[in-house]
């Protein structure tokens, strides 16, 4: 994208971004991640020469749209995670779009079941999760004396089980596919070893480990995780040495994972190409998550426990450890896993390429 000039950051940690060709005066874009479809529609504006239209001034004090920007410039809000912010941004300029001139002190719990009626369970349970959290704000902040959104209950939806995770067999098809030199690979192994989630992994980093070991905190939940990056990996690990043959063929930098100019991948960009990856290894279900899920399982069979499975992959209930190892085999778990040979100790070479 041409002409941008970056000045500063919002309080959400966004770049602050102008429009700015020669000689003439800056469009400021919008507080959003510049991948978002909210920053690029705003560019494809500036672009034409329409400048942003300030909502404060297209609602009314005391209305829904004037609440909900509120809502967006609270620390409610900018304490998500960038992805849950990301996500709830789009529901929010739906609310505003559909109910922004209504008048909030009129808003009843009628009303909000109103708006979810239409929709199914998954994408209604989720859109009520915004309008709780807008009721909640209203409501300490002194806008409102009751909660609409309070006596909402969530829709009974079919148990899905997530993202579906991988098997042995998957993990060695998608090995067999992508060569040891290729980024897909690269990105594999560091998912593999770290346990890391792909907007985690693309942030990942040599700087980040300490005598041998990966310590970081995930974005999502805000919480602690602590990965053996070298040898000294309990047997249940499974420790092989793929990730240093991957970082033997790849020039190091501030992050593992790059894009070919060497900068850092953002969140929804990894996402979508390692999808693709998967396609073209003739693993079209699965996705980056589901590594995760396959670690987490492989963990519980070769008889890792709870607490040491929650450090690894940054989980803070012992419900989330349970959910993420469910597609342990069972038969393992009861009669013991025969563990494979573990490799000789990695020497310094491995610790300079990691370091």
């Amino acid at each position: 994208m041409k002409h941008l000039n970056a000045s500063g950051r919002f309080k959400s940690g966004n770049l602050r971004y102008y429009f700015r060709p020669p000689g003439q005066k800056g469009i400021p874009l919008p507080d959003a991640p510049a991948d978002s479809p909210e920053f690029l529609k705003a560019y494809l504006e500036a672009e034409k020469g329409n400048r942003p239209t300030d909502i404060r001034a297209r609602f009314k004090t005391g209305t829904i749209g004037a609440a909900v920007q509120a809502y967006k410039a609270s620390d409610h809000f900018l304490s998500r995670a960038a992805s849950t912010r990301d996500v709830w941004r789009r529901t929010l300029d739906d609310i505003q779009q559909r109910y922004g001139k209504g008048h909030l002190a009129d808003l009843k719990t009628r009303h909000v079941r109103q708006d979810l009626a239409p929709l199914k369970p998954h994408p209604a349970n989720n859109r009520l999760k915004v309008w709780r959290a807008l009721a909640r704000f209203w409501v300490d902040a002194g806008m409102l004396d009751h909660d609409p959104a309070r006596d909402v209950r969530k829709r009974q939806a079919q148990e899905t089980g997530g993202h579906t995770a991988w098997t042995r067999d998957d993990v060695k098809a998608f090995r067999n596919h992508w060569p040891i030199h290729t980024q897909q690979r690269l990105a594999f192994e560091l998912m593999h070893r770290t346990c890391a989630s792909i907007g985690d992994a693309c942030r990942l980093g040599p700087s980040m480990v300490k005598d041998g070991w990966l310590t970081y905190r995930r974005q999502k939940s805000g919480s602690m995780a602590t990965v053996p990056m070298l040898s000294n990996a309990p047997d249940w690990f499974e420790f092989d040495t793929l990730l240093e043959d991957c970082l033997k063929h790849h020039k190091l930098a501030l992050t593992y994972i790059q894009t070919a100019q060497g900068r850092p991948k953002s969140n929804k960009s990894a996402a979508q190409w390692f999808s693709r990856a998967c396609n073209d290894a003739g693993l079209p279900n699965l996705s980056a998550h589901g590594i995760r899920k396959h670690r987490a399982a492989v963990f519980r069979e070769n008889g890792a426990s709870e607490d040491q499975r929650m450090a690894i992959l940054g989980h803070e209930t012992h419900t989330e450890a349970q959910n993420y190892s469910r597609s342990a085999d069972l038969q393992k778990v009861i009669t013991g896993t025969k563990l494979p040979t573990q490799p000789e100790p990695v020497g310094k070479n491995v610790f300079k390429i990691l370091k």
